[in-house]
């Protein structure tokens, strides 16, 4: 049976809230994540949450009586409670009727499996969670095995980036490394490191790429450092026929990773 929850001071309530900040989500290991579709999407992705919130409209959703009830088989907690304590959890002044609890994942390169996929995603020092999570939803789309945070990332488990990810980020494997320790572990096997880079004269469409192919993108304003482009196995750009010299890094991994699948097919 449900828990009901209304009061803002309940120690639980005051804990989720926290998880907004990154400081707390490293303490604990928790994230948020918020919406019906994410967390039906997480659950055919094998992963239910420690703890799912809804109100008491949402009560007899098939759905929500179908995760609630895979929450608790799996020693989680289902809780009932209102808008108004769902607009603290999640900071939202229109709240998602339904809020997971989840563990954050383990995020070791060494979990990797590069054969499960012929593409794989690289961002260096990605800043803005929107992109972070368009770049996810892309590598969904394509098939791509995962993303690898290289440096100093935006985290992947922010309550922006997993809105944006749209739930891609139960999906998409997620791993996080060091340049070094991210090119160590690449030389380890086969795989063909790509740029995207204003510092080369080759179309983005006129290489054969090798599987599996890992497409690496660098920071929104500062692009990638010259010493880290030149370690790639290729450096490709797109065409830019206006007055702007560059995309927006989602948008450009996204037609990056198209061109791949379309060689594939």
């Amino acid at each position: 049976m449900p828990r009901e929850i209304t009061a803002f001071s309940n120690s639980l309530v005051k804990r989720v809230r926290n998880l907004r900040e990154k400081r707390h989500r490293r303490e604990e290991g928790l994230f948020i994540a918020e919406g019906l579709r994410i967390l039906t999407d997480a659950e055919e992705a094998g992963r239910l949450p420690q703890w799912i919130f809804y109100t008491a409209e949402m009560r007899n959703h098939p759905l929500v009586r179908r995760l609630s009830a895979a929450c608790e088989a799996d020693g989680g907690e289902a809780i009932e409670t209102n808008v108004d304590i769902l607009h603290k959890l999640s900071g939202k002044d229109n709240p998602q009727t339904v809020l997971g609890v989840y563990a954050e994942f383990e995020t070791s390169l060494d979990r990797l499996d590069r054969a499960a996929s012929g593409i794989w995603m690289v961002a260096q020092s990605l800043r803005d969670p929107g992109n972070l999570g368009t770049i996810l939803r892309t590598g969904d789309a394509v098939g791509a095995g995962g993303l690898i945070l290289v440096d100093d990332c935006v985290d992947p488990f922010s309550v922006e980036a997993v809105r944006a990810s749209m739930g891609a980020l139960f999906t998409q494997r997620i791993a996080k490394a060091s340049w070094a320790e991210f090119l160590a572990w690449l030389r380890s096997g086969p795989g063909q490191l790509v740029a995207l880079s204003l510092r080369t004269d080759i179309d983005y469409r006129q290489p054969s790429y090798e599987a599996p192919t890992f497409l690496l993108v660098g920071n929104e304003a500062r692009g990638l450092p010259a010493a880290y482009e030149d370690a790639c196995d290729l450096r490709v750009k797109l065409p830019m026929r206006g007055r702007a010299d560059s995309l927006n890094a989602a948008i450009a991994t996204a037609v990056m990773a198209y061109q791949v699948l379309g060689q594939r097919l």
